[in-house]
C-alpha cells in the first residue's frame, strides 16, 4: 500500500516532458507544429494523388468497359459452337488496345467464369475471389477489390451488363497507383525532414536573438539578487537598455527599469536615514559622556561626608550614582555600536579564547552564584586573531544574557572547539553558550540580535537590561569576519559563535 510521503522526505524525480526554458519551449513548439503541418500536408497530398489516379483508372475502365470481357464471352460461344477456339496467338480475348494487367471476367447466372489477364497466363482464382467478382454491382462505377489468389492483388473493377443478361467485369491493377503514392510519400518524408531540420536550426538562432533583451533583464535581476540589500550603501547596477515599448519584452524591460529606480531611491533613502541615525547616536553618546561623568563626580563628592547627609538624601544619591553608572554603560554600548557600524577597524592580535572563556565564566560565577556554570574546553589553547577586549565582551554578554534570562538553578555550559565546516571551506572556531532554561519564543528568534529587543515574555528576569547586549555580540562577531546564531526550544537554548581560525 502506497502512503503519502512524510513531510521533509525527498520527492522522487519525475520525467519532465515539457521543456523548462522559454527558448526551448518556443523552438520545440514550433517544430511540433511544423511536423504536424507537414504530416497533414503529406497525408492530404497522398490522398489527393491516390484519388486522382483512381479516377483516371475509372475513366479508363469506363472507356473500355466490357470490351475485353465481351471478347471472352464471344470466344466461349465460338468454342461451344465449333469445339475449338479461334485464337491463333494462344491468348484469350481481344487484348488489342488493352493495358497490360487488364483483368476480364464473365459472370453468368451469378457465377464468375475463368478470368483472363492481358500479358499474363490465365490465373486460377479461389472460390472466395470468384464470389467477390460476381458480387460487383453493374452500376457503371469503379470498385476496389482485393484478390488474394492467382498472383493478383488490389484491382479497380467495373461491371456492365450485356444483352444476354451476363455481367462483363473489367479491372485494372492498382499497383502503379500504390507505387506512385509510395514514391510521393518517400519524397515528402525526405523533403519534410530537411525542412524541419533547417527550420529547427534557423528557429533556434532566431529565438535566441529575439530573447536577448529578456536575457539582459534576467542577468540584471541576478546581479541585483546577489547584492546585500539588508543594510549599508547599495550600488544598484544600471538598468536594461531601452527596447521598443510596443513589444512584450520592451514592456518588461521598461517596467523592470522603473522598479529598479524605485528600489534604488528607497535604498538610498534608507541608507541616508541610517547614516543620520548613526550620526545622531554617535554624537548623542559622545555628548552624554561628559554630563554623566560630571553627575557621578558631584554624587561622589556629596557622599564624602556621609555623616552630614540625611538618610533619605543618602539613599537618593546612591540611586543617582547607580542609574548614572547604568546610563554610562548604555552610552558606551551605543557608541561602540556606532563605531562598528561605521566600519572602524578593531585591534588585531592573537587571542587565547580558552583563557578568555575561563575568565568570563569565573566572572559570571561571581555575579550569578545561583546558576551552575560549566566549561567544556579542549586540552590545547584555541587561538584566533582579533580584539581581546571586544571578544571578551562577546562571551561576557552571552553569559550575562543567560544569567539574566534564566531562573536560579539553570545550568550554563561554555564549549569551545575547532571545527572543520561542511561543505569544506576555511577552518573555524566554534564557541557555544548553552543553557537548559525556558527557551526563547520562536517568533523572537529571528530578531533576537536586533537592538532593544528583549525576550522578557519567555524568560524569567532578575534584573532589567538595555537590549543591546546581543546586538553588540552580532556586531563584534561580524567585525571579526564570523557569524552568530541561536537555536532554542524549551529546555535548551544554544548561542553559537563561529570565528575564523588563525
Amino acid at each position: 500500500m502506497t502512503g503519502t510521503p512524510r513531510p521533509g522526505a525527498p520527492r522522487p524525480r519525475r520525467l519532465r516532458l515539457v521543456p523548462r526554458t522559454l527558448r526551448t519551449r518556443l523552438v520545440v513548439g514550433t517544430l511540433v507544429l511544423l511536423v504536424l503541418a507537414c504530416a497533414a500536408a503529406g497525408a492530404a497530398s497522398s490522398l489527393l494523388l491516390e484519388r486522382f489516379m483512381v479516377e483516371r483508372l475509372d475513366q479508363q475502365l469506363y472507356m473500355t468497359a466490357g470490351r475485353f470481357a465481351e471478347s471472352l464471352a464471344h470466344e466461349e460461344r465460338e468454342e461451344h459452337e465449333h469445339g475449338d477456339p479461334r485464337n491463333p496467338h494462344g491468348e484469350r480475348g481481344d487484348s488489342r488496345g488493352q493495358a497490360p494487367g487488364t483483368l476480364g471476367v464473365l459472370v453468368r447466372d451469378g457465377e464468375a467464369g475463368e478470368p483472363a489477364v492481358v500479358g499474363r497466363d490465365d490465373p486460377v482464382l479461389s472460390a472466395k475471389d470468384r464470389r467477390t467478382l460476381a458480387a460487383v454491382p453493374a452500376d457503371g462505377l469503379g470498385h476496389t477489390v482485393d484478390l488474394s489468389s492467382g498472383g493478383l492483388d488490389d484491382y479497380r473493377v467495373m461491371a456492365v451488363g450485356n444483352d444476354d443478361g451476363e455481367l462483363l467485369v473489367t479491372g485494372l491493377p492498382l499497383d502503379d497507383v500504390r507505387a506512385t503514392v509510395q514514391r510521393l510519400q518517400m519524397a515528402e518524408i525526405g523533403v519534410f525532414a530537411v525542412v524541419v531540420l533547417v527550420t529547427g536550426i534557423a528557429g533556434a538562432v532566431w529565438v535566441r536573438l529575439s530573447l536577448r533583451p529578456l536575457e539582459r533583464v534576467a542577468a540584471t535581476a541576478r546581479r541585483v539578487a546577489r547584492l546585500p540589500l539588508a543594510d549599508g550603501e547599495v550600488a544598484l547596477p544600471d538598468g536594461v537598455p531601452d527596447e521598443d515599448p510596443r513589444t512584450e519584452i520592451g514592456q518588461v524591460g521598461e517596467a523592470f527599469n522603473r522598479m529598479l529606480g524605485h528600489v534604488g531611491r528607497a535604498l538610498a533613502h534608507r541608507h541616508a536615514s541610517e547614516q543620520r541615525m548613526r550620526t545622531f547616536a554617535g554624537d548623542a553618546s559622545h555628548e552624554l559622556r561628559t554630563p554623566l561623568a560630571t553627575v557621578r563626580a558631584h554624587v561622589q563628592l556629596a557622599r564624602r561626608d556621609e555623616a552630614a547627609v540625611p538618610g533619605g538624601v543618602r539613599h537618593a544619591l546612591e540611586r543617582i550614582d547607580a542609574e548614572s553608572a547604568r546610563m554610562g554603560t548604555l552610552v558606551d554600548d551605543l557608541l561602540l555600536l556606532t563605531r562598528l557600524d561605521a566600519g572602524r577597524p578593531l585591534a588585531r592580535e592573537e587571542v587565547d579564547l580558552t583563557r578568555l572563556a575561563i575568565d568570563a565564566t569565573g566572572d559570571a560565577r561571581a555575579y550569578g552564584p545561583d546558576h551552575r556554570w560549566r566549561l567544556d574546553l579542549p586540552e590545547e589553547p584555541v587561538i584566533v586573531p582579533g580584539d581581546p577586549d571586544r571578544l571578551h565582551q562577546v562571551v561576557a554578554n552571552l553569559l550575562g544574557n543567560a544569567r539574566a534570562h534564566t531562573p536560579p538553578g539553570t545550568t550554563v555550559t561554555v564549549a569551545l572547539r575547532s571545527r572543520i565546516p561542511d561543505p569544506p571551506g576555511p577552518d573555524g572556531v566554534e564557541l557555544t553558550v548553552t543553557d537548559d532554561g525556558p527557551g526563547i519564543p520562536e517568533d523572537l528568534q529571528g530578531e533576537i540580535f536586533e537592538r532593544f529587543v528583549r525576550a522578557d515574555k519567555a524568560r524569567a528576569r532578575a534584573s532589567g537590561g538595555s537590549g543591546l547586549g546581543l546586538a553588540i555580540v552580532k556586531a563584534v562577531v561580524a567585525a571579526h569576519g564570523g557569524t552568530v546564531d541561536v537555536e532554542s526550544r524549551p529546555g535548551r537554548t544554544a548561542f553559537r559563535v563561529m570565528l575564523p581560525d588563525a
